[in-house]
């Protein structure tokens, strides 16, 4: 008797073990939306805390599963609540860190929900807000899967999530179905948006590819080359890249333009090296992410973290920022600007659309320009509505060249993509320090508008995927994939020979004293490197294209690129003729550099 009551006394330890670790765990989960979005040191300890909770958490209800499930009443679909959590806790940590493998980390947690059916009977607990959990489950993993280009397996979770959904609906006819309608579209616009061109597989089923330049992320395979000189000083270590594009393709705040930047800014994510285990006890048949698989207390990432003796820091830091309020904007990119270490370089990259000023004889150039159209949100703050596409009046919501000025004392490195880009090219050099400025072109031809409004801009998509782009304005819209990887041979031949160029003409000219070193401090920092070619991939290509006629429909930079050294140089001439002649749309292309 004395054994029974001294077990029953273990197990209710044992509960009440529980319900405190499940508690605290939601303590600091919710607290998270209350941490600084910007700067690297505030939050990373509150974030050691919460994997260290959710670690004992995960471990505790695996070990005592038997005991919970009979005094507790422990469901599947609390389980999957916790590594739902979990799942998120590591995306926002990528989000944070910008290391690729923790999407890894998020995506087996979120798989090893649908693959148990943990919310499998939500619909069963006569809970609508249960039913809100899954479907907000679904939405996130589709996110996952579509920045781990996962498209097959996105297609199917948006099947399954329209199907959750109508299921929501006809069980309780709920106010918020007209809202979850409109995420479903927003999904599936983004998707079809995302497939500019399709790569066919020998039996002519789209396939993704992930390592053959095609827009993915940077690979050993992918990089460009470069002959290293002592001039290349800087790498790149802080990027903001802002979203504000009227009208264009999104999903979970994240527009096609800023989803195809942040992914040209990453390394491919190592394959996780943590097997799923699987527990051996009463629930042999409920295989669960591993416990390791949750961070030590100390947070990866952090400064001098490893894993497998590999430090885990392999892209730049950066901040996505979709449709900010102008201070929003400039706190954080003051935020990168302080967080830089000797020899980083800071990367501005925005798409928006213009604000256009109607001053007709500007004296100041910084400011009586335009600028670009940051957020559509009215604040009591900064005041003031939104210019969008066509307005043309000064606005509070406005970034400015001018308000890039004091930012100039690092070494910076913009992108600008809109309608209204060219009034960044007067940026003066007041500190010295490098700067190089990619510009859009300001027009696309009138057969492209409409699309590229919507489907993300095609400057973006050249320094995302160049040969995506020029099959998308040459009007190809799906490849063999034994012919795009032959095209791909010819993209990486003129990248290469473009290196080449732009490394000796530049170097040559510094060392006569000629020219700022700006491309040549950049162009030792892979990413850098791999944007600069693109540009000059994109500005050959549509010199060379019939369709983009006029000044305003080529891309500009600053300092300017040599033309004759570089921009129309033969040999790359010719590498773009003969990528045309193998995609058989050597028709689109003139038979040289147009003149001004």
């Amino acid at each position: 008797m004395v054994k029974m009551e001294s077990t029953e006394e273990q197990d209710r330890k044992l509960v009440l073990e529980f319900c405190h670790l499940l508690e605290k765990s939601k303590q600091l989960f919710n607290g998270l939306r209350d941490l600084p979005q910007y700067g690297h040191r505030q939050w990373q300890a509150y974030f050691g805390r919460t994997f260290d909770v959710y670690t004992k958490l995960w471990k505790f209800q695996q070990q005592h599963r038997m005991v919970l499930d009979s005094k507790y009443g422990l469901k599947r679909w609390q389980i999957g609540e916790i590594a739902s959590k979990i799942g998120q806790l590591y995306y926002h940590y990528y989000l944070r860190t910008s290391e690729t493998n923790y999407l890894n980390e998020a995506y087996q947690f979120y798989a090893a929900i649908r693959g148990r059916a943990y919310y499998s009977r939500a619909i069963k607990e006569d809970r609508p807000d249960l039913m809100v959990k899954k479907l907000r489950y679904y939405a996130r993993f589709i996110v996952v899967c579509l920045l781990l280009k996962k498209m097959k397996l996105v297609r199917e979770l948006v099947t399954e999530l329209e199907k959750q959904i109508q299921e929501y609906t006809t069980t309780y006819e709920p106010e918020d179905h007209l809202e979850w309608s409109l995420v479903l579209e927003e999904i599936k616009g983004f998707i079809k948006a995302e497939a500019a061109v399709a790569v066919l597989h020998a039996d002519s089923n789209p396939i993704i590819l992930s390592h053959s330049g095609s827009g993915s992320r940077l690979s050993p395979l992918t990089t460009p080359p470069c002959e290293r000189s002592p001039h290349m000083t800087l790498s790149l270590q802080e990027i903001l890249i802002v979203g504000s594009a009227c009208e264009q393709a999104k999903f979970s705040e994240l527009t096609m333009d800023m989803f195809r930047m942040l992914q040209t800014l990453e390394r491919e994510p190592t394959e996780s090296t943590h097997p799923m285990s699987v527990s051996h006890g009463m629930h042999g048949h409920d295989a669960s992410p591993a416990a390791s698989r949750i961070p030590p207390y100390g947070v990866p990432g952090s400064k001098g973290y490893l894993e497998n003796n590999r430090h885990y820091r392999d892209n730049p830091h950066k901040y996505l920022l979709y449709k900010p309020s102008i201070s929003q904007l400039l706190v954080f990119l003051a935020s990168g600007f302080k967080e830089l270490p000797p020899g980083g370089a800071l990367l501005l990259y925005m798409s928006a659309d213009g604000c256009f000023s109607t001053t007709k004889h500007p004296e100041d150039y910084g400011y009586e320009l335009g600028g670009l159209a940051t957020s559509v949100k009215r604040d009591g703050v900064d005041g003031g509505g939104l210019a969008c596409r066509g307005k043309s009046y000064k606005e509070n919501h406005c970034l400015y060249p001018g308000d890039l000025y004091p930012f100039t004392r690092r070494p910076l490195f913009i992108i600008i993509d809109s309608d209204n880009s060219f009034v960044f090219q007067h940026i003066p050099r007041y500190f010295g320090q490098p700067l190089v400025i990619l510009m859009s072109p300001q027009d696309v031809p009138p057969a492209f508008q409409a699309e590229v409004q919507h489907h993300g801009s095609l400057f973006t998509l050249f320094l995302h995927s160049p040969l995506t782009a020029l099959c998308y304005i040459c009007n190809v819209g799906d490849v063999p994939i034994h012919h795009w990887e032959r095209c791909q041979s010819y993209v990486d031949h003129f990248i290469t020979e473009a290196s080449r160029l732009v490394t000796r003409c530049r170097i040559d000219e510094i060392e006569q004293g000629y020219i700022d070193s700006s491309y040549v401090q950049f162009f030792g920092d892979d990413f850098l490197r791999t944007l600069i070619l693109r540009f000059v991939f994109c500005d050959v290509v549509l010199r060379l294209h019939r369709g983009f006629r006029g000044r305003h429909m080529r891309p500009r930079c600053e300092p300017p690129l040599p033309s004759n050294e570089l921009l129309e140089h033969p040999t790359l001439s010719h590498i773009i003729f003969q990528l045309a002649t193998a995609l058989d749309v050597r028709g689109h292309f003139s038979d040289g550099p147009e003149c001004d």
